[in-house]
C-alpha cells in the first residue's frame, strides 16, 4: 500500500500537481484516508521547502457520497490558493492600518468567520447569498410571504426565492452544474445583464450569454466595444442620462451606441433604430421573465425585489412580462448584496454521516461536533456560553431530501427515518452580532414628489415623449407619483413604466404597484 501511494504522489508531482487531494471510496474511508495522510506526511514532511499542500476529503466534509465529497474537495483546492493570497493580503493591509477588529469573511451559507476559519469553497456564490440574506430581512420586516429576487448585473440576472421568511436552498448545491456536499442558495442565473451582447440570428434577436463585461464594455463606454447591449439601448431610449451616469463621472457616448445598434440590430432586421430599441428591450425583458417563471409556477401572490446596478432600470418591464404587479426597489439597490451581509452572524456549521441509527451514536456524534464548535468559536474569540447551538438531521428517501430539527435526541422521530437511504447529522453554532436597524413600519401622509426636470424618453409607440425625472435623494418618505417617470440615484436609475405607481416608504425603499397590485 505504502509503495503504491508514494508512486502515485510522485507521478502527480512530476506532472505539475501543486496540491494533493486524498479521497477514497470504501466503507472505512475515514480510517483509510487518515492512513494515507500519515504515509504522505512521513515521506513528504511539511517542514521541507516545496512541501505540497494536501487536502483529506473527509476533513472538509463528512459525506458518504463519493462523487459529491470528491468534487467538493477538488473545487475547494482549485479556489484555495487565490483566495488565500487575496484574503491574507487584505488582512495584513488592515493590520498595517491599525484596524483592531478581525477581518470577517461572509460565506455562501449566510454565516461569517475569520479568514483562518473559512474554507475556499464557502466563498463561491457568497455575493448572491448576501442579496438573499437582505431579501429575507425585508420579507420579515414587510411581512411578505413570498418574495422573488432579481439581481441584474453586467453579465447575468440572478433569481431566487424567499418563502415564509426563509431562503430557498438546495441541500446539495451545484457549482457549475456539479452537485456538491454543501447547501447553497437555490438560484437561477439567466445570461442577460447590462453588458450582455445582442445579436440577430435567423431573423430573431438573441440576448447573451456572451458579454462585453466592464472592459471594453458597452459601445457607449467608448472603450473599444462595438457590440450592441441593453445599456446602449437604454441610453438611446432616454432612460439612462449620459450626464448623470455613475454620478456624472463617466460620460456616455450616444454616437457609438447608435452605430452599434444600427449595425448589429437595425440593419440585419431591416427596421428603424427606434423599432430596434423596442425589440431589444422586449427580448431582454422576456428572457429574464422566463427565469422568474420557474418560481412563479409555485407562487401566485408574489412580490419582486429588484436590485443590482441594472435591476431597477428593467424591473417594471420584466414584471409585466412575468405578470407580476408588485415590486420593491430597495434604497441601497446598487449595493444591496453588501447590505445583506450586514445581517450575518459569526457561525460555523458541521455535519457527520450517520451509518448506524441509534440514540447513543447520535449523542456521541453530537459531542464530537460540539467539541469542534467550541474550539472554533474560541479561535473566533468567543466562549461557547455566548453562542447558540442548533442541530438537525438531513435524510433521503428515494432521492428526496428532508430535514428534521431537534433540541434533544429524545425529540428525534426515529420511526420516520429508520428506512432512510442516507442520514446526516448537522450542527450549527452561532454568535449573534448587532445588525443594521430598519425604520419603524408606519403609515405615511401622501406627498407630491419634488420634480427635478423633464426629459424625452422613447415610448411603445416609437415616440419620444417628455417624462418627469425625480432625484432619489430629494424624495422624502410618503412621496408618491405615477409613471411614466424616472427616479435617478447616484448609482442606479429606476424606470417607472406607464400604468405603474411609485411610493417612497419610511426606509426610502421604492414601492412600485400596477393595477391589481397592493402593498400591505
Amino acid at each position: 500500500m505504502e509503495e503504491n501511494i508514494i508512486k502515485a504522489v510522485n507521478e502527480l508531482l512530476s506532472k505539475g500537481a501543486n496540491r494533493i487531494i486524498v479521497s477514497l471510496s470504501d466503507p472505512n474511508l475515514i480510517e483509510d484516508e487518515k492512513k494515507v495522510k500519515n504515509i504522505i506526511l512521513r515521506k513528504y514532511p511539511r517542514h521541507l521547502l516545496g512541501a505540497v499542500p494536501m487536502l483529506i476529503s473527509h476533513e472538509l466534509v463528512d459525506d458518504r457520497n463519493d462523487s459529491k465529497r470528491t468534487w467538493g474537495a477538488l473545487i475547494n483546492s482549485f479556489l484555495h490558493p487565490g483566495m488565500e493570497r487575496f484574503l491574507y493580503n487584505a488582512e495584513n493591509y488592515l493590520r498595517e492600518h491599525r484596524i483592531k477588529n478581525p477581518l470577517l469573511i461572509f460565506q455562501n451559507d449566510g454565516n461569517s468567520a475569520r479568514v483562518a476559519k473559512t474554507t475556499a469553497v464557502k466563498s463561491y456564490g457568497s455575493g448572491p447569498r448576501g442579496g438573499m440574506e437582505g431579501t429575507k430581512e425585508l420579507a420579515k420586516y414587510y411581512n411578505i410571504p413570498a418574495m422573488l429576487t432579481l439581481d441584474i448585473g453586467g453579465t447575468t440576472s440572478d433569481i431566487g426565492l424567499v418563502k415564509n421568511k426563509e431562503i430557498r436552498e438546495d441541500m446539495h448545491g451545484k457549482i457549475e452544474q456539479i452537485p456538491t456536499s454543501f447547501s447553497l442558495s437555490d438560484l437561477i442565473s439567466v445570461g442577460a445583464g447590462g453588458s450582455s451582447i445582442f445579436k440577430v440570428v435567423d431573423g430573431r434577436i438573441t440576448v447573451g450569454p456572451d458579454s462585453v463585461g466592464a472592459s471594453p464594455g458597452p459601445a457607449c463606454f467608448a472603450r473599444g466595444g462595438q457590440e450592441a447591449t441593453i445599456t446602449d439601448a437604454y441610453l438611446l431610449m432616454g432612460i439612462l442620462d449620459s450626464r448623470s451616469y455613475f454620478r456624472g463621472t463617466m460620460v456616455l457616448d450616444e454616437t457609438r451606441a447608435k452605430t452599434a445598434i444600427e449595425e448589429n440590430i437595425a440593419k440585419p432586421l431591416g427596421v428603424s433604430l427606434e423599432e430596434a430599441l423596442l425589440l431589444m428591450k422586449k427580448a431582454y425583458e422576456e428572457k429574464i421573465a422566463e427565469g422568474l417563471a420557474l418560481y412563479q409556477e409555485q407562487e401566485k401572490n408574489i412580490t419582486l425585489l429588484a436590485f443590482g446596478g441594472a435591476g431597477p432600470m428593467s424591473a417594471c418591464g420584466v414584471a409585466e412580462a412575468a405578470n407580476i404587479n408588485k415590486i420593491i426597489v430597495p434604497r441601497l439597490a446598487a449595493i444591496f448584496s453588501a447590505f445583506g451581509i450586514s445581517f450575518s452572524d459569526i457561525a460555523h456549521e458541521y455535519q457527520s454521516n450517520i451509518t448506524e441509527l441509534t440514540k447513543t451514536i447520535i449523542e456521541d456524534k453530537l459531542t464530537q461536533l460540539r467539541e469542534r464548535a467550541t474550539r472554533d468559536m474560541f479561535a473566533e474569540g468567543f466562549d461557547i456560553s455566548e453562542c447558540t447551538i442548533s442541530s438537525h438531521l438531513v435524510f433521503s428517501k428515494d432521492g428526496e431530501y428532508e430535514k428534521m430539527t431537534f433540541e434533544k435526541t429524545s425529540d428525534i422521530l426515529f420511526n420516520d427515518i429508520v428506512d432512510a437511504d442516507e442520514i446526516c447529522l448537522h450542527l450549527k453554532i452561532e454568535k449573534p452580532l448587532a445588525h443594521f436597524g430598519l425604520e419603524e413600519n408606519r403609515k405615511l401622509k401622501s406627498l407630491q414628489p419634488t420634480l427635478q426636470y423633464e426629459k424625452k424618453v422613447l415610448n411603445h409607440l416609437k415616440q419620444m415623449v417628455e417624462v418627469p425625472v425625480y432625484r432619489f435623494d430629494d424624495l422624502a418618505p410618503g412621496m408618491e407619483g405615477i409613471g411614466p417617470a424616472l427616479i435617478e440615484d447616484q448609482y442606479f436609475t429606476c424606470s417607472v413604466s406607464d400604468g405603474w405607481n411609485f411610493k417612497i416608504n419610511q426606509n426610502k425603499d421604492i414601492f412600485l404597484t400596477k393595477e391589481g397590485g397592493k402593498m400591505e
